[in-house]
């Protein structure tokens, strides 16, 4: 299965991610942000990808850190969820005049 598991921690914010992109869109998410933990419940469930986010933040300044340290969090365990991206196909669709 293609799972990762990524933690940051920073002066600012201490992330977890766990991953697994192969689920059935079971999410578990505390940021302590709920439109940002609906918008990951949205990714987790209709990508039918299993996610759980934990966050803890420097909210009483700004959401903005625990924002952008998910964000790189979450990338980074995409990144090596996916490893040498073996049996993945591009693809696309365009008219041309």
């Amino acid at each position: 299965m293609r799972k990762a598991e990524i933690i940051r921690k920073t002066s600012e914010t201490n992330i977890s991610v766990k991953i697994n992109l192969d689920g059935s869109g079971k999410t578990s998410l505390s940021t302590g942000l709920p439109f940002l933990e609906h918008m990951l419940d949205q990714v987790g469930r209709h990508g039918l990808i299993d996610l759980d986010i934990r966050a803890e933040g420097d909210l009483h300044v700004d959401d903005h850190h625990t924002v952008e340290d998910i964000g790189i969090a979450l990338g980074q365990a995409f990144a090596k969820a996916v490893g040498d991206k073996s049996g993945i196909n591009r693809y696309g669709h365009s008219y041309v005049p």
